[in-house]
């Protein structure tokens, strides 16, 4: 019982860390790229590549269904035969920068998940998109990494423990879209 009191206790404080500020210029950005037709690209690795395809669910459809305007989202984490062959024939630290440069351009928006900050993968994939002209959205923590000081906006939760990052990182998921699935529809 206590560890579920401490548990829930520490997930409040880094959800109560996180920067509405921040979470609303992400929000913008993401209904800019909506409004003018480009895309949006998420990846992560691990429970973050789960999250990554669970965001786009929630653009796809929940965002998207019934209205004129929508939204053209892509996880770089599902395509399995696609990472694979550039893991086992490049090296895994290319697999998502390679498939952004099949499709990214300037007004396209990356969003980087990453507990640790610094996966090589997503670090080379947010240095392409920022080269290439894209926003760039990190998911991470706050107080260390390098993808916290590369993304051109972070999302930084205040927390170590992955377990309570990921929590985090579903949380400000769902305030993204619900911020685009509960607006009116046009």
């Amino acid at each position: 019982m206590q560890f579920a009191i401490d548990y829930l206790r520490e997930l409040r404080a880094a959800l109560d860390g996180l920067d509405p500020g921040a979470i609303g210029t992400a929000v913008s950005w993401m209904k800019d790229a909506r409004d003018r037709g480009r895309f949006i690209y998420v990846c992560g690795n691990g429970g973050s590549a789960s999250i990554a395809s669970q965001m786009v669910v929630d653009l796809v459809k929940g965002a998207s269904y019934g209205r004129a305007r929508r939204f053209k989202v892509i996880a770089l984490t599902d395509s399995v035969a696609t990472i694979t062959a550039y893991a086992n024939d490049v090296s895994y630290e290319c697999v998502f920068a390679e498939q952004l440069r099949n499709f990214a351009g300037e007004g396209d928006v990356l969003i980087a998940i990453s507990g640790s900050g610094n996966s090589p993968n997503v670090l080379r994939a947010v240095e392409y998109a920022n080269g290439v002209g894209c926003r760039t959205i990190a998911l991470t923590r706050s107080g260390a990494g390098a993808l916290k000081d590369l993304a051109r906006l972070t999302l930084g939760v205040p927390a170590t423990h992955m377990g309570r990052l990921e929590d985090s990182f579903f949380a400000l998921t769902h305030i993204l879209m619900y911020a685009c699935m509960e607006e009116a529809v046009d």
